[in-house]
């Protein structure tokens, strides 16, 4: 018997979109970037279902925050996920304010540091947790593998 989510069947087209709201991108390398995300998400046991990642300003993830996380402070990144058993639908907004503060601060390049947060989401959805010590450092070694694979 067939899974409800197998590829014959799934609702889902297997893409990832980028997005911009209240902020002009130049983002590029988007092709590149899919399949990065896609074969990382594989690497992790997922299958990709859709996932949107949402460019923004400080202002507009602040409010998400608020809103839906009860958090009054700037983030670089939700992760909002919906994810159905192993395939991967989400939504994550990255404030790109924050992309550019942190590049600065860590000395990294924009570009790197807007990679590393992509990834970041995606391991969000994996499962992969940043809250305490041990997870973070396991997140962070996450990202450093995957930024390898670049």
């Amino acid at each position: 018997m067939k899974n409800r989510l197998s590829k014959e069947h799934s609702p889902y087209s297997g893409k990832i979109s980028f997005n911009d709201i209240n902020i002009k991108t130049t983002f590029r390398e988007r092709t590149a970037i899919k399949k990065w995300v896609t074969n990382a998400l594989k690497k992790e046991g997922f299958e990709l279902g859709e996932l949107s990642y949402n460019f923004c300003t400080d202002e507009h993830l602040l409010g998400l925050n608020i809103t839906h996380l009860n958090h009054d402070f700037y983030t670089d990144i939700i992760t909002f996920e919906l994810n159905e058993n192993k395939t991967i639908i989400g939504d994550i907004y990255i404030s790109l304010d924050r992309v550019k503060d942190n590049a600065k601060q860590n000395d990294k390049t924009f570009s790197n540091e807007l990679k590393r947060v992509i990834i970041h989401g995606a391991l969000h959805l994996c499962g992969f947790k940043d809250k305490t010590k041990k997870d973070a450092t396991l997140m962070r070694e996450k990202e450093d593998y995957y930024l390898s694979l670049l």
